[in-house]
């Protein structure tokens, strides 16, 4: 994320930060090969954030992505959060991101949790009703 973004607007979890007990991690592969991740963190009993979805380079466009979404879609409601939100960049790197989010029913909204405004990022939510 340091490549696409200011290092000020970079929210990714490093390995420490995926490893505290509120944050779940998953990857996707194939064979030995690691084509992607994605992690939940629990903000509070009724509100999670997707943190840390990447697929590798090579495998886009295969709809892995929409795979750890859908994966981590079905996770929060099994958890019983009311609601599901995100960072993500602004710059145009980070359109399809924007793009599927949309695609799944997020909507932007004002920054939330420890989040502050920023003009690298765009927040957005979804409703798990």
């Amino acid at each position: 994320m340091f490549a696409t973004s200011p290092a000020e607007s970079v929210h990714a979890l490093d390995v420490s930060g995926l490893s505290v007990p509120e944050v779940t991690l998953w990857t996707i592969g194939e064979g030995d090969d690691l084509l992607g991740c994605v992690a939940l963190k629990q903000l509070d009993p009724a509100h999670g954030e997707l943190k840390s979805m990447r697929t590798d380079a090579a495998a886009r466009g295969r709809g892995l992505g929409a795979r750890l979404l859908e994966y981590v879609l079905a996770e929060a409601k099994r958890r019983g959060y009311a609601r599901l939100s995100l960072e993500t960049g602004s710059e145009a790197f980070f359109r399809p991101a924007r793009t599927l989010y949309a695609k799944y029913g997020f909507v932007e909204c004002p920054p939330f949790a420890d989040y502050a405004l920023d003009p690298n990022s765009v927040f957005m939510t979804l409703e798990l009703s």
